[in-house]
């Protein structure tokens, strides 16, 4: 058990798709998206998920993204790593659908189109940066 004197391994939280199907059904709450990478509008988006269902455990699911600023893996320890999320797995969209279809979860929150743009204008925003 993690506390003051041994700190939480989070990659424990990543998960295979066979244990995140095997979470129960209806009792979680999912949000997916690509996190690449992850910003400060990704912790904001998963604390109000956490802030409306305390009571579920919350599975942040990683998808593909392109271009991958960071590879699957390392998007996931991150997001492994921050508090208000209790597992995470790296999956693409067909299986994310396939989880969802089979684990009804209680919220599902889809951030993979303003995940688009957030890395579309981060990649403008450094681009713009290198011409100065």
């Amino acid at each position: 058990m993690a506390g003051p004197d041994k700190p939480m391994d989070t990659r424990s939280k990543i998960l295979t798709p066979e244990r995140a199907l095997a979470l129960p059904r209806g009792a979680l709450a999912v949000v997916t998206g690509t996190f690449n990478p992850l910003l400060a509008e990704h912790a904001r988006a998963l604390a109000a998920v956490r802030n409306r269902t305390p009571e579920r455990p919350l599975l942040a699911v990683i998808l593909p993204a392109e271009p991958a600023l960071l590879p699957a893996e390392a998007r996931a320890a991150l997001v492994a790593a921050t508090r208000m999320v209790d597992y995470v797995l790296i999956a693409n969209r067909e299986q994310t659908d396939q989880l969802i279809e089979t684990l009804a979860p209680a919220e599902t929150v889809r951030l993979e189109a303003d995940d688009a743009v957030r890395t579309r204008r981060l990649i403008e925003h450094v681009q713009r940066r290198q011409t100065r």
